[in-house]
């Protein structure tokens, strides 16, 4: 169900548009189903419906049919719209769009005590349960679900509530979505009406408890939405720490895609990571670190404050390879073994073989550079003339001199040398010292001009 409009949101995004470790929430959702290998899902939108259905119209791990909910009519009017669309052979599992923490586990779980033929809820006792529907039972057979807002005092007492979430044969769940109305304290049709049917058919209906608050918690607010992303991120770092992760500080870490590590790997405070990320054996990441889309080999230090983003093309950083502080990676940066990109060093689209150094203050863009080349301080290739991108091709061995311009394209010989503050327009010879700037000019007893007193 993802039709809501999320008015407490305050946001002109539909409510499972909204981000949790930068995934919309719907997709936290549709994740999760995947897991269970359905045939299919059926997403319900109203509130944003095209905003919605473009977000979820690339290739996905399922296969999507939409339904619109216009107008919204409460949760049971929203899951009509789905009749015509649900085989009869299936078991349905009610999701929403705004409760992304679910565990597959615990579907897994719900759809075995469905079988094909009970109506199975989801439920959790909860000390507060203010605003949930509450579970009613004979023993140990649940007979009803009272919305909250329906609820006598003494329904109110109950602390077992509904999650939202159930599993229930199509064939079952059709009938009874047919029979629904409105007559409630909201003039809604309710979701939760088909427990009296199912009971009065003399359907089982049975409960998996589970204790985990998180993974049925909605998101109505942006503070709930702050409390879920640290929720996840938590889960995250646990996971990882089981795996032999040294987390300096779990509360201070954000993954915000897919974060594979190997033994041994440590993560300073502060550090985030998107897109898909790869970290080898014995990596170690500085603090205030934002890393995505990037392989880093075993043995790398990235130092505190680096920025590496290789968006499509992607980022690699070589074995025992030193990046940071403060350098910035860009898509196709490829650094070697051993190779050294210092403070506030920039490298985009770019090779540096087994050894190579930047170390200061430089920009290496569209650039191959060889095995042990010396990139001076201050020094830049000028790869762009305005239309298009030219490439610099740095022979081994070679040694740039501090404030250099490399004017693409252009091959500078291996072993060469070109000295300090030169602007290098054309290739130059193997072994060559290279030197384009002008001559110096000494004037004896330079007197600077003065200001002028003021009247």
């Amino acid at each position: 169900m993802a039709a809501g409009k999320g008015t407490r949101m305050k946001s002109q995004l539909p409510k499972v548009l909204q981000q949790l470790a930068h995934k919309p929430l719907v997709q936290h959702v549709l994740a999760t189903a995947a897991q269970l290998h359905a045939r299919s899902a059926v997403v319900i939108t109203g509130h944003g419906a095209a905003q919605v259905e473009a977000a979820l119209s690339h290739p996905s791990a399922l296969a999507l049919k939409f339904v619109r909910q216009e107008p919204q009519l409460g949760t049971g009017h929203a899951v009509q719209q789905a009749v015509p669309v649900l085989a009869d052979d299936g078991v349905v599992v009610v999701l929403s769009g705004d409760v992304p923490l679910t565990q597959a586990d615990s579907l897994e779980a719900l759809i075995a005590l469905c079988a094909g033929k009970n109506l199975a809820l989801l439920t959790l006792d909860m000390p507060d349960p203010t605003g949930y529907g509450r579970i009613e039972r004979h023993g140990d057979a649940v007979c009803a679900i009272v919305e909250h807002k329906d609820a006598t005092p003494a329904q109110r007492a109950l602390t077992e509530i509904y999650s939202g979430i159930m599993a229930v044969p199509a064939r079952l769940l059709k009938g009874w979505l047919a029979r629904l109305d409105n007559k409630n304290a909201q003039g809604e049709y309710y979701l939760t009406d088909i427990v009296k049917f199912a009971v009065q058919d003399g359907v089982r209906v049975l409960a998996h408890t589970i204790t985990d608050a998180v993974q049925v918690a909605g998101i109505n607010s942006p503070v709930q939405l702050a409390e879920l992303e640290r929720a996840y991120q938590h889960r995250v770092a646990l996971a990882l720490m089981e795996q032999g992760v040294r987390l300096k500080d779990p509360a201070r870490l954000d993954v915000r895609g897919v974060l594979e590590c190997a033994a041994d790997v440590e993560i300073d405070v502060n550090c985030i990571f998107e897109g898909r990320v790869s970290l080898g054996e014995g990596v170690k990441i500085g603090a205030n670190c934002v890393i995505a889309n990037c392989t880093i080999a075993a043995g790398a230090v990235i130092h505190s404050f680096t920025h590496i983003d290789g968006e499509k093309l992607g980022v690699t950083v070589g074995t025992d390879a030193r990046v940071g502080p403060f350098a910035r990676l860009r898509p196709g940066a490829q650094l070697g073994v051993d190779v050294h990109i210092g403070n506030f060093v920039e490298v985009k689209n770019s090779t540096l073989a087994k050894g190579a150094k930047a170390n200061h203050l430089a920009y290496l863009g569209d650039a191959t550079v060889g095995e042990r080349v010396n990139y001076g301080a201050g020094s830049i290739t000028a790869n762009y003339d305005g239309a298009n991108k030219h490439r610099t091709v740095i022979e081994a061995d070679v040694h740039i001199g501090s404030n250099c311009v490399l004017v693409a394209p252009i091959t500078i010989g291996a072993g060469g040398t070109v000295g300090a503050g030169s602007t290098i327009t054309k290739s130059t010879e193997a072994g060559a010292l290279s030197v384009a700037r002008g001559k110096q000019v000494s004037i004896a007893n330079y007197q600077r001009p003065a200001k002028k007193p003021k009247a």
